[in-house]
């Protein structure tokens, strides 16, 4: 096997192993599922911007991490809505102030916002309705917000410096 297709086998699982992980964590806090998610996980979503590797190995973790899911459809809705929002943040990555990828952030929480949004939505007792689809995005959309700009930003900025930036190059 050649060294570049090792490399991106190994970045990918790798980012799968710790995007699940960390998700597992956030779950003993309460915070991985449902409306309000603060899954520190998120903050990886950033990684796009400096390895395509991080798109399935996003993908694949997330797939992992939704296992535990109270919601059955989260296995398909999540894994579907991280591969959309890897894909953009990837296409997003030359869009810059000052070498920071300012949009590619944005991705993940529109694509969450929007899918888990309706996803939580369908399963609320009342059904699917707009107040509870607004509610369901505006929560998850904040929380993705948070992590992906305040922790997945610095998170791409520690990895971009050498020697750590240069396992993902």
């Amino acid at each position: 096997m050649k060294r570049s297709k090792l490399l991106y086998l190994v970045q990918g699982a790798l980012i799968a192993a710790i995007y699940a992980a960390l998700t597992y964590l956030a779950s003993i806090f309460g915070i991985a599922y449902g409306s309000i998610q603060f899954r520190f996980s998120e903050a990886l979503t950033i990684l796009p911007v400096l390895t395509p590797a991080a798109i399935p190995g996003l993908t694949v973790g997330c797939l992992i991490a939704n296992i535990a899911s109270p919601y059955p459809a989260d296995m398909l809705f999540g894994t579907l809505a991280t591969l959309l929002a890897s894909v953009a943040t990837r296409a997003l990555r030359k869009i810059t102030v000052r070498g920071i990828p300012v949009l590619s952030p944005l991705a993940p929480v529109i694509f969450n916002a929007l899918i888990i949004g309706a996803e939580i939505s369908l399963f609320m007792p009342e059904g699917i309705t707009f107040a509870g689809f607004a509610y369901s995005a505006l929560t998850v959309g904040a929380g993705e917000l948070v992590v992906c700009y305040a922790l997945g930003i610095p998170l791409m900025l520690l990895l971009k410096r050498k020697p750590i930036g240069k396992i993902l190059q």
